[in-house]
């Protein structure tokens, strides 16, 4: 039979006390592992060679974490684990919003870091692949699904990645009411912890670039305590 390939590991971290005894354990736990202490060689590395999962440290001595998050979503949809000091709520939404599979407050222990990256690689494995080609249109608000370009009245619309999702889903159920705990479950993830706030904010913000007025919206109606629903293709042409 066979061995299974191990899972290539990149970690991002400048703090040599952390990142040396780190490799040491996910090496013993299967994992090849690669080190970068910087935030342009995290990238560089990430480009020759794409990895199974990222550990990304937020901190890096020539940049923040967040824009090498950035970076990496740009090229497609690996696992990133944000590794961080801070442990405040909006950080940690943040990253999430940014798309960061999961956020591990330091100190932690290798333990617990492995069981979060195991849980990530399969809910990664598992993942259905999303809706590829075409494009969903309501009204004036269209979505390309293969270059993930949004426009309203033909204008692009800068989007993070959350934003995105959200608006996929929303534009998917056009005219139909989505409840929170069904959005959360398809933008985050089923077993999010977070708080519930972190879906608002998102409503909002995604309210505010496509020019909705909350208090009378033409697209993103709140039903309050239950959902959201946006307005159907019949609503937007009256």
């Amino acid at each position: 039979m066979a061995m299974m390939s191990r899972k290539r590991v990149l970690v991002i971290e400048d703090e040599r006390p952390i990142a040396e005894p780190l490799a040491e354990a996910l090496q013993r736990e299967g994992f090849e592992v690669e080190l970068a202490g910087t935030a342009a060689e995290g990238l560089d590395a990430f480009s020759a060679r794409e990895p199974d999962i990222v550990l990304l440290d937020v901190m890096l001595p020539d940049g923040d974490g967040r824009e090498v998050l950035r970076q990496i979503r740009r090229a497609g949809r690996t696992p990133v684990v944000m590794l961080s000091a801070r442990g405040e709520e909006m950080d940690r939404v943040l990253g999430l919003e940014l798309g960061a599979d999961d956020y591990v407050t330091k100190p932690f222990s290798a333990a617990e870091l492995v069981a979060r990256m195991r849980a990530v690689l399969r809910r990664s494995a598992e993942a259905p692949p999303r809706e590829a080609g075409g494009v969903l249109e309501c009204g004036e608000v269209a979505m390309n699904l293969d270059t993930r370009a949004v426009t309203r009245e033909e204008e692009p619309v800068e989007l993070t990645v959350k934003e995105f999702e959200l608006l996929r889903v929303l534009l998917q159920n056009s005219g139909r009411l989505v409840r929170r705990d069904d959005l959360v479950a398809d933008v985050w993830d089923e077993n999010w912890f977070g708080s519930t706030k972190t879906l608002d904010v998102h409503v909002s913000s995604l309210r505010k670039k496509l020019g909705d007025d909350p208090a009378s919206p033409r697209y993103i109606h709140t039903v309050r305590g239950v959902g959201f629903r946006f307005s159907s293709a019949d609503e937007l042409q009256r």
